[in-house]
């Protein structure tokens, strides 16, 4: 077992100073046990901790590192642009050629407001769509998590799974009576809403591919039954693209799956690794949007030139030939290997892949929804989990988390993984 003595003795020093120790409750590692380790640097596919344990990473900081960490072209524009000053609280040409990437991108965006985080961009999103409308409900899925604005905690995955929170305190019931629930992949059960309560429902917001309870993909016609109903409805669709978008194509999940939605929130890869978030759409729509319209939305950081610069590098990366076949072929050969490990350890596990994201459910079969992802065998994937680890393997310490593959992976990567999971699946069983 590795040791993470300085990990343990940093970790007790964050207690003091920190609620749990941690700024986002999952890094506590409480759905997994042990001692989390607290993170040196990172450099490629990898990470080494404080205590100088080396890891294969498969978080990525959930999502934004499609490039892998310390990406050579990243880091230089960071340093020019730091060089430059590193916010300046007005707008600035990095911004205008973000926006220029983003919109030729994404199918749905034709312009688009950059704000710090995936949690602005669904709330912002979300007050757009209501103004828009004239109409105040909204429906969500559940399991589905759109960051921890208050009306759209209810039901929702990521942390609040993983710590069995049943929606959050302080959020008023007021504000969550707004939100109607409906479970992931159930279009009959959308249609009933609408039949119901459809003059009352200004959007309809999800995960396109949910990656908040483990991954979990749409079923075949569930996207275009909300992109119908929704039209029919005069209710606006949003997908949240958090994860899946420029990470399952260069235009997201709706270009992939062929889905146009009205509006679009983005984070995670926009970024190149630092902190931004987006929401874009129909210019009908965006110019609703202060200063040009009345819905209000402002921040100081927005635009940030250092996230601007990192993800303009980031974005242009991913335009070069052949870039999203790789990762797919990365995700597959990853899968493939996992699946392999857990038949000869007789492990009963599904290992869920769609392009570079996956995850590996301690369940007979693979979910379609949040009940059935719940189902599955936490305590399990936390004996899994903490094999891993001790064997320089860093997996998201959730059952309802996915993992990520990065252009910096190598097929070394996977074979270290492969004999890690042998016995780490044994050990699990």
């Amino acid at each position: 077992m590795a040791s993470r003595e300085r990990s343990r003795q940093i970790h007790e020093q964050a207690l003091r100073y920190l609620p749990g120790g941690v700024d986002s409750p999952v890094r506590a590692f409480a759905a997994v046990g042990g001692d989390a380790p607290i993170v040196a640097y990172g450099r490629g596919s990898h990470l080494w901790d404080v205590d100088g344990n080396e890891y294969v990473d498969y978080v990525g900081s959930w999502g934004p590192l499609i490039l892998g960490h310390a990406h050579p072209s990243v880091v230089r524009v960071l340093q020019k642009a730091a060089e430059r000053g590193t916010s300046f609280g007005a707008t600035t040409e990095l911004e205008v050629e973000l926006a220029r990437l983003v919109c030729a991108a994404v199918p749905s965006i034709e312009q688009v407001r950059f704000v710090n985080s995936g949690t602005e961009a669904t709330m912002s999103a979300i007050r757009l769509a209501r103004a828009f409308t004239g109409r105040d409900k909204v429906l969500k899925f559940e399991g589905c998590y759109h960051g921890h604005s208050d009306g759209l905690l209810a039901k929702a995955g990521s942390g609040v799974a993983t710590l069995s929170l049943p929606d959050s305190a302080g959020v008023p019931a007021t504000f969550a009576v707004e939100t109607l629930l409906a479970p992931f992949n159930d279009g009959a059960r959308v249609e009933a809403l609408f039949d119901h309560r459809g003059e009352e429902i200004a959007a309809v917001i999800v995960e396109p591919v949910a990656a908040n309870m483990g991954l979990v993909p749409p079923r075949e016609g569930f996207l275009q039954l909300l992109r119908d109903v929704t039209t029919r409805s005069g209710a606006l669709l949003i997908f949240d693209e958090v994860i899946t978008g420029f990470r399952l194509s260069a235009g997201g999940a709706q270009m992939y799956y062929g889905v146009v939605p009205d509006l679009t929130c983005l984070g995670k890869i926009i970024g190149g690794g630092l902190p931004v978030g987006a929401y874009g759409g129909r210019r009908e729509i965006m110019q609703l949007v202060a200063p040009v319209g009345p819905v209000y939305q402002a921040g100081t950081l927005s635009g940030n030139p250092m996230a601007m610069a990192a993800g303009i590098v980031t974005l242009k990366v991913l335009q070069n030939e052949g870039v999203y076949r790789a990762l797919d072929e990365m995700g597959a050969s990853l899968a493939v290997a996992l699946r392999e490990a857990a038949r000869a350890a007789e492990a009963e596990v599904c290992v869920q892949q769609i392009g570079s994201m996956l995850t590996v459910f301690f369940a007979a079969e693979a979910p379609h929804d949040f009940d059935a992802a719940r189902r599955a065998d936490a305590d399990r994937y936390a004996r899994f989990f903490r094999v891993m680890l001790d064997a320089g393997v860093y997996l998201p310490p959730s059952q309802f988390e996915a993992m990520f593959v990065s252009l910096a992976h190598q097929e070394s990567d996977f074979d270290r993984t492969a004999a890690a999971a042998r016995e780490a699946f044994a050990a699990a069983r």
